[in-house]
């Protein structure tokens, strides 16, 4: 709320994304009338991403699809194209990079993540053939490079380089799939399920090549990618390559405003921004992957999560937390993810990566159906199914209840 306890009058929504726009249509469904303005570093209007890396890279989803619907009466002033690049908490501004200083007395923090860059320097760039996929541009690109017969190195087997390399076996290239770990996505996952999403790999054809990453590229004489040396010694063969290598929070923007946000903007369990002594930014909440929120499986750490429905539940929620205050609900939801991979869905609740223990409740290779469930000190934390998405609700019961 404002600083005088009543609805702010001007709030300002930084990051014309999917916790951007919900944000600012819950605002309006609960009886906000004033002034509000979306700021988009990018040109498009807000989209929905995950199809970026599914159904848009196989060309079955144009750009228009994408699009997230804008309720009519929103009554928004659009600022896109225009990144902000400072904030003053203290006077209250948000300024633009063209220099507009637009005044608020209730702002969202909700400018998501940039992709992670290689761990190779100098490395080629997308004109010669490595891409990183996080914006809508980055997958037009992308798709323009996946022809048929070209031969594709993804870097990084985890839930975005999957989903690229499964769309590239799709689209009929040569795919070999690079990862350090033992498994794919056995940091987010556990040993048991990154096994089976690598038996689903290498069935669709894909050279799955793991416990290790990419120690040099090659080129030829034009500058255009050739291959890839890796750091086991052995050489691959790649026209295009996608590095997959996770996101980093862009807060970037906020340097000099006194809040500490490298990792994500930390915020209480109301999603109010925080400063390093723990007070809460006046005005101020974020959201998405731009935020590092409370988590009570956690014990109220704050995992980066980085996930769709996170932006949707904290974009929500942090417009009920600037109209309400202290009596806006702690916000408490109970993580969840999926991801489409060669024709079946995987599919999330809770914390998987947080248990210490995975108990296997089915694994039927051949029916491509996996349950698992995770645990720590013995208590429910997560718990995942490929092939058996109805199993999910009884154990988000079970997860909802560390919440209340």
């Amino acid at each position: 709320m404002s600083a005088t306890g009543r609805h702010p009058r001007d709030v300002v929504i930084v990051g014309a994304s999917l916790a951007g726009l919900r944000a600012a249509t819950t605002l309006r469904a609960e009886g906000f009338t004033g002034s509000l303005t979306l700021v988009g570093a990018e040109q498009h209007a807000p989209y929905d991403r995950p199809p970026l890396s599914k159904r848009f890279l196989t060309g079955q989803a144009p750009a228009a699809d994408t699009a997230l619907p804008v309720p009519d009466g929103l009554r928004a002033c659009w600022r896109l194209g225009r990144a902000a690049v400072r904030l003053d908490p203290y006077s209250r501004i948000v300024t633009l990079a063209d220099g507009t200083g637009l005044p608020y007395d209730g702002l969202l923090i909700a400018t998501g993540a940039a992709a992670r860059s290689g761990g190779v320097p100098g490395g080629p760039g997308p004109e010669q053939g490595v891409f990183t996929l996080r914006g809508r541009d980055d997958a037009t690109a992308l798709r323009a490079a996946l022809t048929p017969g070209r031969k594709l190195l993804v870097v990084g087997a985890g839930f975005l380089g999957g989903e690229v390399a499964a769309a590239g076996r799709e689209l009929g290239l040569d795919v070999t799939l690079v990862e350090a770990g033992a498994v794919p996505l056995e940091r987010a996952v556990g040993a048991e399920a990154g096994a089976f999403v690598g038996t689903l790999h290498r069935e669709a054809g894909i050279d799955l090549r793991t416990g290790t990453t990419v120690a040099a590229y090659r080129t030829g004489p034009d500058g255009r990618l050739t291959g890839a040396r890796l750091a086991d010694g052995r050489t691959v063969a790649a026209d295009v390559a996608v590095l997959a290598l996770g996101a980093v929070p862009a807060t970037g923007w906020l340097a000099g405003s006194g809040i500490e946000a490298a990792g994500g903007v930390p915020t209480d369990s109301r999603l109010r921004a925080l400063f390093p002594d723990g007070r809460t930014v006046p005005g101020v909440v974020a959201a998405g992957d731009a935020a590092r929120v409370p988590q009570p499986l956690a014990d109220g750490a704050a995992p980066a999560l980085g996930h769709w429905s996170g932006a949707v539940e904290q974009g929500a929620a942090a417009a009920r937390t600037l109209l309400r205050g202290e009596a806006a609900p702690v916000f408490a939801e109970v993580p969840s993810f999926w991801s489409d991979l060669h024709g079946v869905r995987l599919r999330s609740v809770g914390l998987p990566a947080l248990g210490d223990t995975a108990k296997v409740h089915e694994c039927d290779r051949e029916a491509r159906r996996l349950e698992v469930s995770y645990h720590l000190d013995g208590r429910l934390v997560g718990a995942l199914t490929i092939g058996r998405t109805s199993r999910l609700a009884a154990y988000r019961r079970t997860l909802a209840e560390y919440g209340v």
